[in-house]
C-alpha cells in the first residue's frame, strides 16, 4: 500500500502544475497515493480522515501559513513538507515545532536568479544600461562617450553582497571570468570564501572599490534598511548597483540621493520596497534607474526544476540517502 501524501495550495488558482510537470508528478503518483483534489484549507474538514494518515505535502508558491494546532490537528501522520519554491520563512517555524521536517528547493529557484545577475553584471561592465538609453536619445556617439570610461570585465572588481546560495552560485559562475570577487557576508567562513575564489571586504570598501555591486542578503528583521546613504554616496562615478534580493534592504530614499548626486550612477532593481514602487516614486522616472517586475527568479519552463528538485529529494529522503535542501530552524535566522 502506497504512503499517502497531498498537493496543497491556499487557493485553487495556483502553480502546482507548473512547479510539477507532468514528468515530475508521475514520478510522485507512482510512489504515493494522492487525493484527486488539490488540498485547500477550505476542504481541509471535508477530507479529514486522509489528512489524518497523510505523510508528505508537496507544495509550490502560496504554501498556506497553518498553526501548530492545525498542524496537529489536521496532519498528525505528517513527516514532510516539499516546498517547490524558494524562501520557506512564512511557512516553516510551525511544522519545525511539530516535528516535521520541511525541504526547499531554494537552490533550483537561485539558477536562474544567479544567471540574471550574470548577465546583468556583465552587461553593467560595458556600460551597456545608460549608454543603450543614451543611445536611443543622443545617437551613437553619445553611448561610446559614456562606454569609454568603463574599465568592462577583465580584472574588474565587483561586489557580492551576501553568500548564501544565490549569492555563492553567482560567484561560482563569475568564476568563468576574470574578475576580482569581493563579498560581504559576516557568516560565511574563509574556507568557502577561498574555494569561490573570493575574498572578504567590508561594505564600505565594496561601494568604494567595486564597478559593479550586487545584493544577495538575506530578507530578515536585522537586515532590513542596512544599506543607506553613507554606502551608496561612496560609489565609483560610472558604478552601477544590481538588487535582486529583497527591496527592503535598501533605504530607498538614501540610493536615490546618490543617485541624483551623480547621474552617471546605475541601479537595476528588480526588486523594492514597496513592491512596485509608490506611483510617485522617483524610479520610475530616474534616466538612470532600470527597473523589472520581480524576474529574476523561475519563470515558466524555469518553474518545473523547484518540482525536480524536490523530486530527487523526497527520493533521498524516503530512501534514506543524505537530503541536501533540508531546512532547520537554525538556518532560518540567516537564510532568505
Amino acid at each position: 500500500m502506497k504512503p499517502k501524501a497531498a498537493f496543497i495550495n491556499e487557493r485553487a488558482e495556483n502553480r502546482l502544475a507548473d512547479a510539477f510537470d507532468a514528468a515530475t508528478e508521475a514520478a510522485l503518483r507512482e510512489a504515493l497515493e494522492f487525493p484527486a483534489e488539490t488540498i485547500l484549507p477550505e476542504n481541509f474538514e471535508q477530507h479529514r480522515d486522509y489528512l489524518a494518515e497523510t505523510e508528505y505535502l508537496f507544495a509550490t508558491w502560496g504554501m498556506p501559513d497553518l498553526t501548530e494546532e492545525q498542524i496537529r490537528g489536521y496532519f498528525p501522520a505528517l513527516k514532510a513538507v516539499f516546498y517547490a519554491a524558494g524562501s520557506v520563512q512564512h511557512f516553516a517555524r510551525p511544522f519545525l515545532n511539530c516535528g516535521v521536517k520541511v525541504f526547499s528547493a531554494w537552490a533550483a529557484n537561485g539558477v536562474p536568479v544567479a544567471e540574471y545577475t550574470v548577465a546583468q553584471i556583465i552587461l553593467a561592465g560595458k556600460g551597456f544600461f545608460q549608454g543603450l538609453r543614451r543611445q536611443e536619445k543622443e545617437g551613437r556617439d553619445a553611448f561610446y562617450a559614456y562606454s569609454d570610461s568603463f574599465p568592462c570585465n577583465y580584472g574588474t572588481k565587483v561586489g557580492i553582497l551576501g553568500a548564501g546560495m544565490i549569492g555563492s552560485l553567482v560567484l561560482e559562475m563569475l568564476k568563468s571570468y576574470r574578475f576580482e570577487a569581493l563579498v560581504y557576508d559576516p557568516f560565511a567562513s574563509d574556507e568557502k570564501l577561498a574555494a569561490l575564489n573570493a575574498r572578504r571586504a567590508t561594505l564600505e570598501e565594496i561601494f568604494s572599490e567595486c564597478q559593479t555591486i550586487s545584493c544577495h542578503i538575506a530578507n530578515l528583521p536585522t537586515t532590513q534598511k542596512m544599506l543607506r546613504y553613507e554606502h551608496f554616496s561612496r560609489m565609483k562615478k560610472n558604478a552601477t548597483f544590481i538588487n535582486t534580493g529583497r527591496g527592503a534592504q535598501v533605504v530607498e530614499e538614501d540610493l536615490i540621493r546618490a543617485l541624483r548626486e551623480e547621474p552617471d550612477r546605475t541601479a537595476l532593481l528588480d526588486v523594492t520596497f514597496p513592491e512596485p514602487p509608490e506611483k510617485d516614486s522617483p524610479l520610475w522616472t530616474m534616466p538612470n534607474v532600470f527597473l523589472t517586475p520581480h524576474i529574476a527568479g523561475s519563470m515558466n519552463r524555469e518553474i518545473a526544476r523547484m518540482g525536480s528538485y524536490m523530486l530527487e529529494e523526497f527520493e533521498a529522503f524516503t530512501s534514506g540517502r543524505p537530503c541536501r535542501y533540508e531546512v532547520s530552524m537554525k538556518m532560518l535566522e540567516t537564510m532568505a
